[in-house]
């Protein structure tokens, strides 16, 4: 299995317009802006490790529906308490939220950005109350009505103009092309541990969470990534427990003909690899900042 210790450090998404979105990621989500220069921005409350890169497309086109890429990154609160309150910030400025349900495991609402790219926030239950299904392995996820009204009153203050400082990017779901292909490399080649499984989609993860991986071929069975010149998910980057961890998964990848070829590492010890859509991944010890 890969390193249990494996988080996701932070997504890097092309956006169409840096100003725009910086501004709805930090007054809306609630993410703190740390830079805006040009057609690059950095948000999060760590400034050597910022949560969220933005980059500009320079002449954006739409994102074809029926194309792999983004479902949505998923931030992480600590608590209901602070997911209520990010859910009365965004309902203050008037976005809208575009679902919501209660998934055993956890409860989530979900909005887009300005450019339509999908955005899950959510509160985890307590691991001990997880169900199971036969056998004890994985994950039990429903997804069930959310009792909205009881969520909000664990918000005693109102809507706070920030996230915690220890909100995070709890997961990120994919569009693949071929679900059982996709899982194939998120397990068997990297190591994460499939949790759940459904009708076209797939959740890994690692350390025994629900999941860090999420995959579903819901509208996009067969197809392609959308053209770089949409808006989407560009990076995501995984920070393992230390450089020994990398390492490891380095020599797992170096013996895999699947995986080699795609996998290249950067000056500052980096493990870079592309998933059989072409999205890419990379994997880093704390230590290396971005």
């Amino acid at each position: 299995m890969i390193d249990p210790a494996l988080r996701i450090g932070s997504v890097t998404l092309a956006v169409s317009d840096v100003p725009s979105s910086a501004e709805f990621y930090e007054r809306v989500l609630g993410l703190p802006r740390l830079s805006v220069e040009g057609d690059r921005a950095a948000l999060g409350h760590d400034r050597e490790r910022p949560a969220l890169l933005l980059e500009g497309i320079s002449a954006p086109t739409p994102v074809p529906p029926a194309s792999t890429g983004l479902f949505h990154v998923a931030w992480l609160h600590p608590s209901r308490a602070a997911l209520a309150a990010t859910v009365r910030r965004v309902v203050g400025h008037r976005w809208p939220l575009e679902g919501a349900s209660d998934h055993g495991v956890s409860e989530a609402l979900y909005l887009s950005d300005p450019d339509g790219l999908g955005i899950e926030i959510y509160a985890d239950r307590p691991r001990e109350r997880w169900e199971r299904p036969p056998g004890g392995r994985g994950v039990r996820m429903v997804t069930l009505p959310l009792d909205l009204e009881d969520l909000l009153a664990q918000d005693a203050g109102g809507p706070a103009p920030l996230m915690p400082q220890d909100t995070t990017v709890g997961h990120v779901h994919l569009k693949v092309s071929d679900v059982p292909r996709a899982a194939a490399f998120y397990g068997a080649t990297l190591g994460l541990e499939e949790q759940a499984r459904m009708p076209s989609a797939a959740f890994l993860s690692a350390g025994g969470y629900h999941h860090h991986v999420g995959l579903n071929s819901w509208q996009s069975e067969g197809a392609g990534p959308a053209p770089d010149s949409s808006p989407g998910l560009r990076d995501v980057r995984f920070e393992l427990a230390d450089a020994g961890a990398v390492e490891a998964l380095a020599g797992r990848l170096s013996e895999d003909p699947s995986a080699s070829g795609s996998a290249s590492r950067g000056e500052d010890g980096t493990l870079r690899v592309r998933d059989p859509d072409g999205q890419l991944l990379e994997f880093a010890a704390p230590d290396g900042a971005r």
